[in-house]
């Protein structure tokens, strides 16, 4: 479903399910709960669109281990759950939709959602994230669900006892894969450098797991199978020699691409289509702040989201505040 800003701005006039808030927070991860729990203490009424996931990608992880307060570690959606509670008992309130089109040229902002409401917000914080990126190869679209998986927490499960290869160098790929070593025989981490880019207590980590291989300077080119996956088409990125190798399972951490395609034309973004902010999560439109991974490709962590969405809040709080002219 699409709209066009005519008819958006035509909808808000005809008044069809219109909604007035004060805060309009897009996104439900760290950076949008953290955002409404602040909001909420300052008695600014937020309203939060989860989007796609409540808690976002969070909420898929297994096990959270450098989060403050939590020695032990907390589950992913555990984590969310939390934070949610804690932003409910404030007073914010958490719908399950996601929005669909916005119109930032004037104020109230305008944003129209996947179930046809409209909610005109006097200020927007966006915590829309980033997704995962794909590796545009033959076979990967036909097998996801079916052997190719973006979510070890998700689907690690369906591989007991089976060999499976995680694709990247980074943090994401060598948590999960050690994750994955709980249900698989063998895990090969598939990487196309000579060295990680994860941190060394990671690296240490799955180094020292027995289940662990590394392939280097290899990147798959091709995932094949016949109604599942079977095997991966690999070359060497130094000498172009070319191989196949049989696996059941594809598991692909290869970085993200931030989700503001709805902002496109409305707000400056860099050359990755990061919203660009300053240090007050300010964007390009007075009124409309961002936190969290959409704003962030550098430290990409729960807990400097989570102290974006609190900085974002305090921020439009004082926007309001100063706004006093302002009559939505």
């Amino acid at each position: 479903m699409d709209f066009s800003l005519s008819e958006l701005t035509q909808a808000s006039e005809n008044g069809a399910g219109e909604e007035e808030v004060r805060v309009l927070i897009l996104g439900s991860g760290p950076a949008g709960l953290s955002a409404a729990l602040y909001a909420a203490r300052a008695n600014l009424d937020p309203v939060v669109l989860t989007g796609m996931e409540l808690g976002g990608q969070v909420s898929l992880t297994h096990i959270v281990e450098n989060y403050p307060g939590f020695p032990e570690g907390v589950g992913g959606m555990e984590m969310v759950e939390l934070f949610q509670k804690q932003a409910e008992r404030f007073g914010a309130r958490i719908e399950i939709d996601t929005a669909a089109q916005v119109d930032l040229s004037q104020r109230p902002f305008r944003v129209k959602t996947y179930s046809e409401k409209i909610y005109l917000a006097e200020t927007l914080i966006i915590t829309t994230g980033a997704s995962a990126l794909h590796l545009n190869v033959p076979g990967e679209n036909e097998f996801t669900g079916r052997g190719v998986s973006y979510c070890a927490t998700c689907d690690g499960w369906f591989f007991k006892e089976r060999d499976v290869i995680v694709i990247g160098g980074g943090d994401s790929a060598l948590e999960e894969g050690i994750f994955l070593t709980r249900y698989a025989d063998s895990v090969t981490i598939v990487h196309r450098r000579d060295e990680l880019r994860a941190g060394p207590i990671l690296e240490e980590r799955a180094r020292s797991n027995p289940k662990v291989n590394f392939m280097w300077n290899t990147v798959v080119t091709e995932i094949a199978g016949n109604g599942s996956v079977e095997a991966v088409q690999l070359k060497d990125t130094l000498t172009g020699e070319e191989r196949k190798e049989a696996t059941e399972g594809v598991f692909i951490f290869i970085g993200h691409r931030p989700n503001s395609d709805l902002f496109k034309g409305q707000l400056e973004m860099d050359d990755q289509g990061y919203l660009v902010v300053d240090k007050l999560m300010r964007t390009s439109v007075p009124g409309v702040f961002a936190a969290g991974e959409i704003a962030d490709p550098h430290f990409r962590q729960v807990v400097t989201s989570a102290g974006m969405g609190a900085a974002a809040a305090m921020s439009a709080g004082h926007f309001l505040d100063e706004d006093v002219g302002f009559s939505a």
